[in-house]
Protein backbone atom coordinates (compact mmCIF):
# COMPACT_ATOMS: atom_id res chain seq x y z
CA UNK A 1 0.00 0.00 0.00
CA UNK A 2 1.57 3.27 -1.01
CA UNK A 3 1.23 6.52 0.85
CA UNK A 4 0.96 8.25 -2.51
CA UNK A 5 -2.27 6.42 -3.28
CA UNK A 6 -3.89 7.25 0.04
CA UNK A 7 -2.78 10.91 0.13
CA UNK A 8 -5.09 13.78 -0.77
CA UNK A 9 -4.95 14.44 -4.52
CA UNK A 10 -3.27 17.83 -4.92
CA UNK A 11 -1.88 19.61 -7.97
CA UNK A 12 0.00 22.90 -7.81
CA UNK A 13 -0.56 25.38 -10.63
CA UNK A 14 1.79 28.37 -11.00
CA UNK A 15 0.47 30.78 -13.65
CA UNK A 16 2.74 33.72 -14.52
CA UNK A 17 0.72 36.70 -15.76
CA UNK A 18 2.14 39.69 -17.61
CA UNK A 19 0.99 42.28 -15.10
CA UNK A 20 2.96 43.31 -12.03
CA UNK A 21 2.01 46.94 -11.48
CA UNK A 22 -1.79 47.28 -11.48
CA UNK A 23 -2.89 45.69 -8.20
CA UNK A 24 -6.59 45.91 -9.08
CA UNK A 25 -6.08 43.83 -12.21
CA UNK A 26 -3.95 41.31 -10.31
CA UNK A 27 -6.61 40.97 -7.61
CA UNK A 28 -9.38 40.38 -10.18
CA UNK A 29 -7.35 37.71 -11.97
CA UNK A 30 -6.54 35.91 -8.71
CA UNK A 31 -10.18 36.18 -7.60
CA UNK A 32 -11.35 34.48 -10.81
CA UNK A 33 -9.25 31.42 -9.92
CA UNK A 34 -9.97 31.29 -6.19
CA UNK A 35 -13.73 31.53 -6.79
CA UNK A 36 -13.55 27.82 -7.62
CA UNK A 37 -14.41 25.76 -4.52
CA UNK A 38 -11.50 23.63 -3.35
CA UNK A 39 -8.77 25.89 -4.78
CA UNK A 40 -6.41 27.74 -2.45
CA UNK A 41 -4.05 30.57 -3.36
CA UNK A 42 -0.76 30.06 -1.56
CA UNK A 43 1.12 33.08 -2.87
CA UNK A 44 0.84 36.13 -5.14
CA UNK A 45 4.25 37.62 -6.01
CA UNK A 46 4.10 40.74 -8.21
CA UNK A 47 7.19 42.44 -9.67
CA UNK A 48 7.11 46.02 -10.88
CA UNK A 49 10.34 45.91 -12.92
CA UNK A 50 9.42 42.63 -14.59
CA UNK A 51 5.74 43.72 -14.86
CA UNK A 52 4.87 40.14 -14.05
CA UNK A 53 3.11 38.29 -11.22
CA UNK A 54 3.69 34.70 -10.16
CA UNK A 55 0.54 33.14 -8.68
CA UNK A 56 0.65 29.84 -6.77
CA UNK A 57 -2.58 27.83 -6.62
CA UNK A 58 -3.25 24.36 -5.26
CA UNK A 59 -6.23 22.02 -5.48
CA UNK A 60 -7.53 18.65 -6.65
CA UNK A 61 -7.33 17.91 -10.41
CA UNK A 62 -10.84 19.03 -11.46
CA UNK A 63 -10.99 22.26 -9.41
CA UNK A 64 -7.44 23.30 -10.34
CA UNK A 65 -8.21 22.74 -14.04
CA UNK A 66 -11.26 25.01 -13.82
CA UNK A 67 -9.33 27.63 -11.82
CA UNK A 68 -6.50 27.73 -14.37
CA UNK A 69 -8.97 28.15 -17.25
CA UNK A 70 -10.83 30.99 -15.52
CA UNK A 71 -7.56 32.72 -14.64
CA UNK A 72 -6.39 32.61 -18.27
CA UNK A 73 -9.79 33.91 -19.38
CA UNK A 74 -9.73 36.84 -16.96
CA UNK A 75 -6.08 37.69 -17.76
CA UNK A 76 -6.94 37.80 -21.48
CA UNK A 77 -9.77 40.24 -20.71
CA UNK A 78 -7.67 42.60 -18.57
CA UNK A 79 -4.16 42.48 -20.06
CA UNK A 80 -3.32 43.96 -23.47
CA UNK A 81 0.04 42.59 -24.55
CA UNK A 82 0.42 45.26 -27.26
CA UNK A 83 0.88 47.77 -24.39
CA UNK A 84 3.06 45.55 -22.19
CA UNK A 85 6.66 46.33 -21.29
CA UNK A 86 8.77 44.60 -18.64
CA UNK A 87 12.20 43.17 -17.88
CA UNK A 88 11.11 39.52 -17.97
CA UNK A 89 10.80 37.40 -21.11
CA UNK A 90 7.11 37.05 -22.04
CA UNK A 91 4.77 36.34 -24.95
CA UNK A 92 1.29 36.21 -23.46
CA UNK A 93 -1.15 37.73 -20.97
CA UNK A 94 -0.90 34.43 -19.12
CA UNK A 95 2.66 33.75 -20.14
CA UNK A 96 3.10 30.27 -18.68
CA UNK A 97 0.76 27.94 -16.82
CA UNK A 98 2.50 24.82 -15.47
CA UNK A 99 0.83 22.01 -13.49
CA UNK A 100 2.91 20.25 -10.83
CA UNK A 101 2.22 17.03 -8.88
CA UNK A 102 2.13 17.52 -5.10
CA UNK A 103 0.45 14.48 -3.54
CA UNK A 104 -1.87 11.67 -4.55
CA UNK A 105 -1.25 12.34 -8.26
CA UNK A 106 1.41 11.37 -10.79
CA UNK A 107 3.24 13.34 -13.44
CA UNK A 108 1.04 11.53 -16.00
CA UNK A 109 -2.03 12.94 -14.23
CA UNK A 110 -0.58 16.47 -14.51
CA UNK A 111 0.25 15.98 -18.19
CA UNK A 112 -3.35 14.94 -18.81
CA UNK A 113 -4.68 17.97 -16.90
CA UNK A 114 -2.31 20.35 -18.73
CA UNK A 115 -3.28 19.07 -22.17
CA UNK A 116 -7.00 19.18 -21.41
CA UNK A 117 -6.71 22.76 -20.11
CA UNK A 118 -4.59 23.77 -23.10
CA UNK A 119 -7.16 22.29 -25.48
CA UNK A 120 -10.00 24.07 -23.70
CA UNK A 121 -8.20 27.43 -23.80
CA UNK A 122 -7.59 27.03 -27.52
CA UNK A 123 -11.14 25.96 -28.36
CA UNK A 124 -13.26 28.07 -25.99
CA UNK A 125 -11.16 31.23 -25.65
CA UNK A 126 -9.64 30.99 -29.14
CA UNK A 127 -6.20 31.84 -27.79
CA UNK A 128 -3.20 30.06 -29.38
CA UNK A 129 -1.63 27.54 -26.98
CA UNK A 130 1.80 25.91 -26.98
CA UNK A 131 2.43 22.89 -24.76
CA UNK A 132 5.87 22.70 -23.10
CA UNK A 133 8.09 20.70 -20.74
CA UNK A 134 6.64 17.28 -19.79
CA UNK A 135 3.31 18.08 -21.47
CA UNK A 136 4.93 19.02 -24.81
CA UNK A 137 3.35 17.43 -27.86
CA UNK A 138 6.53 17.94 -29.90
CA UNK A 139 10.14 17.29 -28.89
CA UNK A 140 11.27 20.73 -30.12
CA UNK A 141 8.83 22.45 -27.73
CA UNK A 142 10.03 20.90 -24.49
CA UNK A 143 12.16 23.93 -23.55
CA UNK A 144 10.23 27.02 -22.49
CA UNK A 145 13.10 29.21 -23.67
CA UNK A 146 12.87 27.70 -27.17
CA UNK A 147 9.10 28.15 -27.33
CA UNK A 148 9.29 31.76 -26.09
CA UNK A 149 12.28 32.79 -28.20
CA UNK A 150 11.71 36.21 -29.76
CA UNK A 151 8.99 36.89 -27.18
CA UNK A 152 5.72 38.71 -27.93
CA UNK A 153 7.26 40.96 -30.58
CA UNK A 154 8.20 37.97 -32.75
CA UNK A 155 4.79 36.27 -32.63
CA UNK A 156 3.25 37.93 -35.71
CA UNK A 157 5.99 36.69 -38.04
CA UNK A 158 6.71 33.50 -36.10
CA UNK A 159 3.14 32.22 -36.21
CA UNK A 160 2.93 32.68 -39.97
CA UNK A 161 5.41 29.80 -40.32
CA UNK A 162 3.89 26.32 -40.38
CA UNK A 163 6.46 24.94 -37.91
CA UNK A 164 5.15 27.38 -35.30
CA UNK A 165 1.48 26.52 -35.63
CA UNK A 166 0.10 26.28 -32.08
CA UNK A 167 -0.73 22.94 -30.49
CA UNK A 168 -4.26 24.17 -29.74
CA UNK A 169 -6.33 27.16 -30.83
CA UNK A 170 -6.20 29.34 -33.94
CA UNK A 171 -2.97 29.57 -35.91
CA UNK A 172 -3.07 33.34 -35.97
CA UNK A 173 -1.48 36.15 -34.00
CA UNK A 174 -3.72 37.61 -31.27
CA UNK A 175 -2.35 41.04 -30.35
CA UNK A 176 -4.25 41.36 -27.06
CA UNK A 177 -3.67 38.06 -25.22
CA UNK A 178 -0.67 36.85 -27.24
CA UNK A 179 -0.22 33.12 -26.63
CA UNK A 180 -0.39 30.87 -23.58
CA UNK A 181 2.25 28.23 -22.85
CA UNK A 182 0.81 25.39 -20.79
CA UNK A 183 2.92 22.60 -19.34
CA UNK A 184 3.59 20.06 -16.64
CA UNK A 185 6.78 19.90 -14.60
CA UNK A 186 8.15 18.60 -11.35
CA UNK A 187 7.81 20.61 -8.16
CA UNK A 188 10.55 23.22 -7.70
CA UNK A 189 11.86 23.38 -4.13
CA UNK A 190 13.48 26.72 -3.26
CA UNK A 191 15.94 25.83 -0.54
CA UNK A 192 18.77 27.75 1.14
CA UNK A 193 21.67 26.31 3.12
CA UNK A 194 23.01 28.61 5.87
CA UNK A 195 26.72 29.11 6.55
CA UNK A 196 28.60 30.62 9.51
CA UNK A 197 30.23 33.26 7.31
CA UNK A 198 29.39 36.56 5.64
CA UNK A 199 31.79 35.83 2.77
CA UNK A 200 29.92 35.43 -0.53
CA UNK A 201 32.86 33.82 -2.41
CA UNK A 202 32.93 31.05 0.19
CA UNK A 203 29.25 30.35 -0.43
CA UNK A 204 29.83 30.53 -4.20
CA UNK A 205 32.62 27.97 -3.89
CA UNK A 206 30.25 25.41 -2.36
CA UNK A 207 27.41 26.31 -4.72
CA UNK A 208 29.50 25.63 -7.80
CA UNK A 209 30.49 22.23 -6.45
CA UNK A 210 26.93 21.00 -5.98
CA UNK A 211 25.06 22.62 -8.90
CA UNK A 212 24.44 20.59 -12.04
CA UNK A 213 26.19 23.13 -14.29
CA UNK A 214 29.35 22.78 -12.23
CA UNK A 215 32.36 25.02 -12.68
CA UNK A 216 35.70 25.51 -14.40
CA UNK A 217 38.33 22.87 -13.62
CA UNK A 218 41.23 24.00 -11.43
CA UNK A 219 44.35 22.22 -10.19
CA UNK A 220 46.99 22.82 -7.54
CA UNK A 221 44.74 24.56 -4.99
CA UNK A 222 46.69 26.74 -2.56
CA UNK A 223 43.93 26.65 0.07
CA UNK A 224 41.02 24.30 0.78
CA UNK A 225 38.95 26.50 -1.54
CA UNK A 226 38.71 25.17 -5.07
CA UNK A 227 38.80 28.71 -6.46
CA UNK A 228 42.39 29.10 -5.26
CA UNK A 229 43.64 26.69 -7.92
CA UNK A 230 44.96 27.28 -11.43
CA UNK A 231 42.45 27.25 -14.31
CA UNK A 232 42.82 24.59 -16.97
CA UNK A 233 42.30 25.53 -20.63
CA UNK A 234 42.41 23.68 -23.91
CA UNK A 235 45.34 24.56 -26.19
CA UNK A 236 45.66 23.27 -29.73
CA UNK A 237 49.06 24.94 -30.19
CA UNK A 238 50.54 23.27 -27.10
CA UNK A 239 48.56 20.03 -27.64
CA UNK A 240 47.23 20.52 -24.13
CA UNK A 241 43.99 18.55 -23.70
CA UNK A 242 42.95 18.32 -20.02
CA UNK A 243 40.26 15.95 -18.75
CA UNK A 244 37.30 17.57 -17.00
CA UNK A 245 36.91 14.36 -14.99
CA UNK A 246 40.39 13.98 -13.53
CA UNK A 247 42.42 17.05 -14.51
CA UNK A 248 44.89 14.76 -16.31
CA UNK A 249 46.36 16.35 -19.46
CA UNK A 250 46.43 14.37 -22.74
CA UNK A 251 48.64 15.07 -25.77
CA UNK A 252 45.81 15.07 -28.33
CA UNK A 253 42.10 15.55 -28.70
CA UNK A 254 41.80 11.91 -29.75
CA UNK A 255 43.56 10.67 -26.61
CA UNK A 256 41.30 12.82 -24.43
CA UNK A 257 38.19 11.54 -26.16
CA UNK A 258 39.36 7.94 -25.70
CA UNK A 259 39.84 8.62 -21.97
CA UNK A 260 36.36 10.12 -21.70
CA UNK A 261 34.76 7.19 -23.55
CA UNK A 262 36.39 4.81 -21.10
CA UNK A 263 34.62 6.76 -18.37
CA UNK A 264 31.19 6.63 -19.99
CA UNK A 265 31.09 9.94 -21.85
CA UNK A 266 32.62 11.77 -24.83
CA UNK A 267 34.21 15.13 -25.51
CA UNK A 268 31.22 16.00 -27.67
CA UNK A 269 28.76 15.29 -24.84
CA UNK A 270 30.78 17.20 -22.25
CA UNK A 271 31.32 20.31 -24.34
CA UNK A 272 27.72 20.31 -25.56
CA UNK A 273 26.54 20.17 -21.94
CA UNK A 274 28.39 23.44 -21.29
CA UNK A 275 27.31 24.93 -24.66
CA UNK A 276 30.87 24.95 -25.98
CA UNK A 277 31.72 24.37 -29.64
CA UNK A 278 33.82 21.19 -29.80
CA UNK A 279 35.54 22.49 -32.93
CA UNK A 280 36.52 25.82 -31.34
CA UNK A 281 37.95 24.82 -27.98
CA UNK A 282 41.33 26.52 -28.25
CA UNK A 283 41.70 28.79 -25.21
CA UNK A 284 38.37 27.71 -23.70
CA UNK A 285 38.15 26.79 -20.02
CA UNK A 286 37.77 23.14 -19.16
CA UNK A 287 34.41 22.72 -17.42
CA UNK A 288 33.29 19.96 -15.06
CA UNK A 289 29.79 18.98 -14.03
CA UNK A 290 28.62 19.49 -10.47
CA UNK A 291 27.59 16.79 -8.03
CA UNK A 292 23.82 16.85 -8.43
CA UNK A 293 21.40 16.73 -11.33
CA UNK A 294 18.37 19.03 -11.29
CA UNK A 295 20.16 21.36 -8.92
CA UNK A 296 20.79 25.07 -9.49
CA UNK A 297 22.80 26.97 -6.90
CA UNK A 298 24.48 30.32 -6.25
CA UNK A 299 26.05 31.94 -3.22
CA UNK A 300 24.74 35.15 -1.69
CA UNK A 301 24.76 37.14 1.54
CA UNK A 302 21.62 38.09 3.48
CA UNK A 303 22.53 41.11 5.66
CA UNK A 304 19.48 40.77 7.92
CA UNK A 305 20.49 37.17 8.66
CA UNK A 306 24.12 38.15 9.18
CA UNK A 307 25.35 35.22 7.10
CA UNK A 308 25.95 33.85 3.65
CA UNK A 309 23.68 31.24 2.10
CA UNK A 310 23.83 28.77 -0.72
CA UNK A 311 20.63 29.54 -2.61
CA UNK A 312 19.38 26.34 -4.27
CA UNK A 313 16.57 25.42 -6.64
CA UNK A 314 15.82 21.69 -6.77
CA UNK A 315 13.88 21.13 -9.99
CA UNK A 316 13.16 17.41 -9.46
CA UNK A 317 13.27 16.29 -5.83
CA UNK A 318 12.72 12.69 -6.97
CA UNK A 319 16.32 12.83 -8.25
CA UNK A 320 17.95 15.34 -5.89
CA UNK A 321 16.26 16.14 -2.59
CA UNK A 322 17.07 18.48 0.29
CA UNK A 323 18.98 15.93 2.35
CA UNK A 324 21.25 15.14 -0.59
CA UNK A 325 22.45 18.73 -0.98
CA UNK A 326 22.64 19.68 2.68
CA UNK A 327 24.68 16.57 3.54
CA UNK A 328 27.07 17.34 0.67
CA UNK A 329 27.32 20.98 1.80
CA UNK A 330 28.15 19.84 5.33
CA UNK A 331 31.05 17.74 4.05
CA UNK A 332 32.31 20.50 1.74
CA UNK A 333 31.99 23.12 4.48
CA UNK A 334 33.86 20.97 6.98
CA UNK A 335 36.76 20.51 4.56
CA UNK A 336 37.00 24.31 4.27
CA UNK A 337 36.70 25.15 7.96
CA UNK A 338 33.10 26.31 7.61
CA UNK A 339 29.95 25.16 9.42
CA UNK A 340 26.47 24.61 7.98
CA UNK A 341 24.27 26.06 10.74
CA UNK A 342 20.99 24.92 9.21
CA UNK A 343 18.79 25.49 6.19
CA UNK A 344 15.71 27.38 5.06
CA UNK A 345 12.72 26.57 2.87
CA UNK A 346 11.36 29.37 0.71
CA UNK A 347 7.66 28.87 0.10
CA UNK A 348 6.23 25.37 0.38
CA UNK A 349 7.46 21.81 -0.02
CA UNK A 350 5.61 18.60 -0.93
CA UNK A 351 4.96 16.22 1.94
CA UNK A 352 6.59 13.41 -0.04
CA UNK A 353 9.88 15.33 -0.30
CA UNK A 354 10.07 16.15 3.41
CA UNK A 355 9.04 12.62 4.38
CA UNK A 356 11.84 11.16 2.21
CA UNK A 357 14.34 13.41 3.99
CA UNK A 358 13.02 12.28 7.39
CA UNK A 359 13.27 8.62 6.41
CA UNK A 360 16.82 9.21 5.12
CA UNK A 361 17.97 10.51 8.50
CA UNK A 362 16.18 7.75 10.39
CA UNK A 363 18.08 5.20 8.29
CA UNK A 364 21.44 6.93 8.84
CA UNK A 365 20.89 6.69 12.60
CA UNK A 366 19.79 3.04 12.28
CA UNK A 367 16.27 3.81 13.48
CA UNK A 368 13.02 2.29 12.22
CA UNK A 369 11.03 4.23 9.62
CA UNK A 370 7.85 2.52 10.80
CA UNK A 371 6.86 5.39 13.06
CA UNK A 372 4.03 7.99 12.93
CA UNK A 373 4.07 10.57 10.15
CA UNK A 374 4.51 13.44 12.61
CA UNK A 375 7.66 11.84 14.03
CA UNK A 376 9.14 11.34 10.55
CA UNK A 377 8.46 14.99 9.64
CA UNK A 378 9.91 16.18 12.96
CA UNK A 379 13.07 14.17 12.22
CA UNK A 380 13.37 15.88 8.83
CA UNK A 381 12.87 19.38 10.28
CA UNK A 382 15.46 18.80 13.01
CA UNK A 383 18.01 17.05 10.78
CA UNK A 384 17.82 19.65 7.99
CA UNK A 385 17.95 22.47 10.54
CA UNK A 386 14.86 24.14 9.09
CA UNK A 387 14.28 26.19 12.25
CA UNK A 388 17.78 27.70 12.19
CA UNK A 389 16.63 31.20 11.16
CA UNK A 390 12.99 31.18 12.23
CA UNK A 391 10.52 28.59 13.56
CA UNK A 392 9.40 26.17 10.84
CA UNK A 393 5.61 25.98 10.51
CA UNK A 394 4.88 22.45 9.31
CA UNK A 395 1.17 23.07 8.68
CA UNK A 396 1.79 26.18 6.57
CA UNK A 397 4.86 24.95 4.72
CA UNK A 398 4.11 21.32 3.81
CA UNK A 399 1.68 20.62 0.96
CA UNK A 400 -0.34 17.40 1.14
CA UNK A 401 0.49 16.76 4.80
CA UNK A 402 -1.92 14.16 6.23
CA UNK A 403 -4.01 15.78 8.94
CA UNK A 404 -6.84 14.86 11.31
CA UNK A 405 -7.93 18.48 11.75
CA UNK A 406 -11.72 18.74 11.55
CA UNK A 407 -12.21 14.96 11.54
CA UNK A 408 -13.68 12.52 14.02
CA UNK A 409 -10.24 11.09 14.75
CA UNK A 410 -8.99 14.61 15.42
CA UNK A 411 -11.27 14.80 18.45
CA UNK A 412 -10.13 14.01 21.97
CA UNK A 413 -10.88 10.42 22.98
CA UNK A 414 -13.62 11.33 25.45
CA UNK A 415 -15.25 13.72 22.96
CA UNK A 416 -15.26 11.07 20.23
CA UNK A 417 -16.69 8.49 22.63
CA UNK A 418 -19.43 10.93 23.66
CA UNK A 419 -20.22 11.59 19.99
CA UNK A 420 -20.66 7.87 19.35
CA UNK A 421 -22.98 7.57 22.35
CA UNK A 422 -25.47 10.21 21.19
CA UNK A 423 -28.84 9.44 19.58
CA UNK A 424 -27.60 9.78 16.00
CA UNK A 425 -26.90 6.79 13.74
CA UNK A 426 -23.43 8.03 12.78
CA UNK A 427 -20.67 7.60 13.75
CA UNK A 428 -21.70 4.00 14.27
CA UNK A 429 -20.49 0.45 13.90
CA UNK A 430 -18.58 1.00 10.63
CA UNK A 431 -16.54 3.84 12.11
CA UNK A 432 -15.83 1.83 15.28
CA UNK A 433 -14.74 -1.15 13.14
CA UNK A 434 -12.22 1.11 11.39
CA UNK A 435 -11.01 2.51 14.71
CA UNK A 436 -10.54 -1.03 16.07
CA UNK A 437 -8.42 -1.87 13.03
CA UNK A 438 -6.39 1.33 13.43
CA UNK A 439 -5.62 0.49 17.07
CA UNK A 440 -4.65 -3.05 16.08
CA UNK A 441 -2.27 -1.65 13.46
CA UNK A 442 -0.78 0.71 16.06
CA UNK A 443 -0.15 -2.17 18.47
CA UNK A 444 1.43 -4.27 15.69
CA UNK A 445 3.75 -1.38 14.84
CA UNK A 446 4.62 -0.93 18.52
CA UNK A 447 5.67 -4.57 18.93
CA UNK A 448 7.70 -4.47 15.70
CA UNK A 449 9.47 -1.26 16.74
CA UNK A 450 10.23 -2.62 20.23
CA UNK A 451 11.75 -5.72 18.61
CA UNK A 452 13.69 -3.56 16.11
CA UNK A 453 15.36 -1.72 18.99
CA UNK A 454 16.58 -4.84 20.81
CA UNK A 455 20.17 -5.86 20.09
CA UNK A 456 19.23 -9.50 20.54
CA UNK A 457 16.92 -9.33 17.48
CA UNK A 458 19.27 -7.37 15.23
CA UNK A 459 18.92 -9.91 12.42
CA UNK A 460 15.17 -9.34 12.40
CA UNK A 461 15.44 -5.55 11.97
CA UNK A 462 14.53 -5.48 8.23
CA UNK A 463 11.54 -7.75 8.87
CA UNK A 464 10.39 -5.71 11.88
CA UNK A 465 10.78 -2.40 10.05
CA UNK A 466 8.66 -3.73 7.18
CA UNK A 467 5.92 -4.79 9.62
CA UNK A 468 6.05 -1.43 11.41
CA UNK A 469 5.98 0.58 8.18
CA UNK A 470 3.05 -1.37 6.71
CA UNK A 471 1.20 -1.14 10.02
CA UNK A 472 1.66 2.65 10.13
CA UNK A 473 0.21 2.99 6.63
CA UNK A 474 -2.75 0.73 7.48
CA UNK A 475 -3.30 2.66 10.70
CA UNK A 476 -3.53 5.95 8.79
CA UNK A 477 -5.80 4.47 6.11
CA UNK A 478 -8.14 3.05 8.75
CA UNK A 479 -8.25 6.35 10.64
CA UNK A 480 -9.41 7.98 7.40
CA UNK A 481 -12.02 5.21 7.09
CA UNK A 482 -13.53 6.27 10.45
CA UNK A 483 -14.72 9.51 8.85
CA UNK A 484 -15.37 7.92 5.45
CA UNK A 485 -17.90 5.51 6.97
CA UNK A 486 -19.78 8.29 8.72
CA UNK A 487 -19.76 10.45 5.58
CA UNK A 488 -21.08 7.55 3.48
CA UNK A 489 -24.03 6.99 5.82
CA UNK A 490 -24.78 10.72 5.86
CA UNK A 491 -25.01 10.58 2.04
CA UNK A 492 -27.75 7.95 2.40
CA UNK A 493 -29.64 10.17 4.85
CA UNK A 494 -29.28 13.16 2.49
CA UNK A 495 -30.66 11.07 -0.39
CA UNK A 496 -33.67 10.07 1.71
CA UNK A 497 -34.44 13.74 2.31
CA UNK A 498 -34.66 14.56 -1.41
CA UNK A 499 -38.08 15.71 -2.68
CA UNK A 500 -40.40 13.09 -4.18
CA UNK A 501 -43.41 15.17 -5.15
CA UNK A 502 -43.20 14.32 -8.86
CA UNK A 503 -42.48 11.12 -10.74
CA UNK A 504 -39.11 12.51 -11.89
CA UNK A 505 -38.16 13.60 -8.37
CA UNK A 506 -39.18 10.24 -6.96
CA UNK A 507 -37.04 8.41 -9.54
CA UNK A 508 -34.04 10.66 -8.85
CA UNK A 509 -34.45 10.16 -5.10
CA UNK A 510 -34.70 6.39 -5.52
CA UNK A 511 -31.51 6.30 -7.61
CA UNK A 512 -29.67 8.55 -5.15
CA UNK A 513 -30.62 6.23 -2.28
CA UNK A 514 -29.41 3.19 -4.23
CA UNK A 515 -26.13 4.95 -5.07
CA UNK A 516 -25.76 5.98 -1.43
CA UNK A 517 -26.23 2.43 -0.16
CA UNK A 518 -23.69 1.13 -2.68
CA UNK A 519 -21.11 3.60 -1.43
CA UNK A 520 -22.10 2.85 2.18
CA UNK A 521 -21.39 -0.81 1.40
CA UNK A 522 -18.06 -0.25 -0.36
CA UNK A 523 -16.56 1.76 2.52
CA UNK A 524 -16.92 -0.92 5.25
CA UNK A 525 -15.94 -3.60 2.74
CA UNK A 526 -12.66 -1.72 2.25
CA UNK A 527 -12.35 -1.39 6.04
CA UNK A 528 -12.74 -5.17 6.37
CA UNK A 529 -10.00 -5.75 3.78
CA UNK A 530 -7.65 -3.35 5.58
CA UNK A 531 -8.38 -4.99 8.94
CA UNK A 532 -7.61 -8.38 7.42
CA UNK A 533 -4.19 -7.06 6.36
CA UNK A 534 -3.67 -5.80 9.93
CA UNK A 535 -4.62 -9.24 11.27
CA UNK A 536 -1.84 -10.74 9.16
CA UNK A 537 0.68 -8.23 10.55
CA UNK A 538 -0.52 -8.92 14.11
CA UNK A 539 0.11 -12.63 13.53
CA UNK A 540 3.64 -11.88 12.29
CA UNK A 541 4.28 -9.62 15.29
CA UNK A 542 3.03 -12.39 17.60
CA UNK A 543 5.32 -15.08 16.19
CA UNK A 544 8.36 -12.96 15.25
CA UNK A 545 8.31 -10.13 17.79
CA UNK A 546 10.02 -10.19 21.15
CA UNK A 547 8.25 -12.47 23.69
CA UNK A 548 7.55 -9.58 26.07
CA UNK A 549 5.26 -8.07 23.44
CA UNK A 550 3.16 -11.18 22.82
CA UNK A 551 0.16 -9.92 24.80
CA UNK A 552 0.21 -6.64 22.86
CA UNK A 553 0.43 -8.51 19.56
CA UNK A 554 -2.33 -10.84 20.70
CA UNK A 555 -4.53 -7.88 21.57
CA UNK A 556 -3.80 -6.48 18.09
CA UNK A 557 -5.00 -9.75 16.59
CA UNK A 558 -8.30 -9.71 18.48
CA UNK A 559 -8.88 -6.03 17.68
CA UNK A 560 -8.15 -6.62 13.99
CA UNK A 561 -10.52 -9.60 13.95
CA UNK A 562 -13.19 -7.44 15.58
CA UNK A 563 -12.60 -4.85 12.89
CA UNK A 564 -13.02 -7.40 10.09
CA UNK A 565 -16.20 -8.97 11.46
CA UNK A 566 -17.76 -5.68 12.57
CA UNK A 567 -17.15 -4.05 9.19
CA UNK A 568 -18.75 -7.03 7.46
CA UNK A 569 -21.87 -6.59 9.62
CA UNK A 570 -22.23 -3.17 8.01
CA UNK A 571 -21.67 -4.62 4.54
CA UNK A 572 -24.40 -7.22 5.08
CA UNK A 573 -26.98 -4.82 6.50
CA UNK A 574 -26.51 -2.38 3.60
CA UNK A 575 -26.72 -5.14 0.98
CA UNK A 576 -30.31 -5.76 2.09
CA UNK A 577 -31.25 -2.29 0.77
CA UNK A 578 -29.64 -2.76 -2.66
CA UNK A 579 -31.91 -3.98 -5.45
CA UNK A 580 -29.33 -5.08 -8.04
CA UNK A 581 -28.76 -8.78 -7.45
CA UNK A 582 -25.72 -8.84 -9.77
CA UNK A 583 -24.04 -6.01 -7.84
CA UNK A 584 -24.85 -7.70 -4.51
CA UNK A 585 -23.39 -10.98 -5.78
Amino acid sequence: MSSQNSAEALIECVPNISEGRDQQKIDKIVAAATAVPGVRCLDVDPGSDTNRTVITLVGAPDPISQAAFLLVKKAAELIDMSQHHGAHARHGATDVCPFIPVSGVTMEDCIEVARSVGKRIGEELEIPVYMYDRAALRADRTSLADVRRGEYEALSEKMSASEWAPDFGPAEFKSGPGVVTVGAREFLIAYNVNLNTRDKPKADDLAMEIREKGRAVRVEQKTPYYSSGQLLRYSEEKQHWPSNLTGEVFPSREALDQHLQENGTTLDKETAFFQQDMNSLDGEMVMKRGTFQHCRAVGWVIPEYGRAQISINLTDFNITNMHHVVDACRELADSRGLVVTGSELVGVVPYKALRESGEHYLRTQASSCGIPVGDIIATAVQSLGLSDISPFDVDASVLGLPTTRGTLTGMEVHAFTDEVSRDSPAPGGGSIAALAGALAAALSSMVANLTFGKRKYRKRQPEMEEIATEAQQLKDDLLRAVDADTAAFEDVIAAMRLPQGTETQSAERHQAIQDGYRHATEVPLNTAKLCLEVLSLARDATYRGLPAGITDAGTAGWMARAGVESALYNVRVNLVEIESSSWKE
